[in-house]
């Protein structure tokens, strides 16, 4: 029997699952790849990965660091779990290698994308979840993204466009900015569109590669525009 395995079968070992694992295979399916070969691809899973990561960081910081409270605890999660982050720790565990794309994304260099990866990696916690219940994905979250937190709590106020956005609205008496996103092209190559309206104040717009950038970078345009 040969002792070499695939590059899925690799990764199935490091995060304990089956080699055969079928959850873990559609989790590392992107959709240009499942559009083309008539497979599920992973998005259903990084709908439900999203929310357990979202939970399992937030466990991780109610129970590792009592000094955060809720509002600065919400700042510290929302560093960690976002586009960029989720990217790092895919890369960090060589998620592409295991990644099926298909010619037009590869050529184009998507394995590379932040928004593919980070999806990656919230689908495959979604699989750890389904197959080896919440303790064994809260285990892996914690162990893939706990630096992430540790520094990010170390400096726990935002000073992001989003966050300043929002506190500069509120002190001034005219609400909470509110977002609204579009998505335009095919499932592989989505362009998403952000509008912030803030009601008598500052409209932003602008693109991104995903919703969250694409709110950052509205939130960044009306900000900009707030004195006009």
């Amino acid at each position: 029997m040969s002792l070499l395995l695939s590059p899925l079968e690799a990764l199935a070992e490091r995060l304990g699952l089956s080699r055969t694992s079928a959850l873990l295979s559609v989790a590392l399916t992107h959709s240009s790849y499942a559009g083309e070969h008539g497979c599920e691809s992973n998005q259903r899973l990084e709908f439900l990965g999203d929310a357990v990561v979202d939970l399992a960081v937030a466990d991780l910081i109610v129970t590792a660091y009592p000094e955060l409270n809720e509002g600065s605890g919400s700042l510290v999660r929302s560093r960690v779990v976002n586009e960029s982050s989720l990217a790092e720790a895919a890369r960090r565990l060589d998620l592409a290698s295991a990644i099926r794309i298909n010619k037009g994304v590869r050529k184009e260099d998507g394995l590379e994308r932040p928004s593919l990866l980070a999806d990656a990696y919230e689908a495959v916690v979604a699989a750890i979840y389904l197959e080896n219940g919440y303790d064994a994905a809260k285990i892996f979250v914690h162990e893939t993204l706990g630096e992430a937190v540790a520094n990010a709590s170390l400096t726990p106020v935002d000073n992001g466009a989003e966050a300043r956005l929002r506190q500069w609205s509120e002190a001034n008496a005219l609400g909470a900015p509110d977002y609204e996103i579009t998505a335009s092209g095919p499932s592989h190559d989505t362009t998403f569109t952000a509008i912030v309206r803030i009601e008598n104040g500052p409209t932003g717009s602008c693109e991104g590669r995903s919703k969250k950038s694409a709110r950052t970078r509205a939130a960044e345009d009306a900000w900009g525009r707030r004195d006009a």
